[in-house]
């Protein structure tokens, strides 16, 4: 099984999608493994956004993640950080398939509602800055069998 972290920005929550976003994941098949709601300070956003420090528009980023609240989640399931990017769509809302999350809900890179982890390595790291290990809870789910072959 994979783990992905999923965010659900500050636009999705002032908008009142966060179980949109949430539930669009879990009918996917994806299972919540840890959620949580927080108010971002500055130091985390830089350190989660650290591949972006030195272009235009890091500040710029850093202001609006920590701008309202955001619910940071850990999906699990096979291929779960592809699956649940597909789900997200293209990073680009304009360039989002309809059917996605950001191609049915959103307009603006910069307002794109919800981030997820682009790679099982990086989705390692993103989980440890949001959770601990004993806030990551592993369990069996009944439909799993129905959801995945074993």
């Amino acid at each position: 099984m994979e783990r992905t972290l999923v965010l659900v920005k500050p636009d999705a929550m002032q908008r009142g999608l966060a179980g949109e976003i949430i539930s669009r994941l879990e009918r996917r098949g994806l299972k919540i493994v840890a959620m949580k709601m927080i108010q971002m300070d500055a130091a985390l956003a830089k350190r989660h956004y650290a591949i972006h420090r030195g272009k235009p528009f890091f500040e710029k980023l850093v202001a609006y993640i920590t701008s309202a609240p955001i619910i940071a989640a850990v999906f699990e399931g096979p291929r779960a950080v592809d699956v649940a990017r597909k789900t997200m769509g293209e990073t680009d809302p304009a360039g989002a398939a309809a059917g996605t999350i950001r191609g049915d809900l959103s307009v603006e890179i910069g307002r794109n509602l919800v981030h997820g982890s682009d790679s099982p390595e990086n989705a390692e790291e993103e989980i440890e800055l949001f959770f601990s290990p004993q806030e990551v809870i592993s369990y069996e789910r009944e439909i799993d069998r129905w959801i995945i072959e074993s």
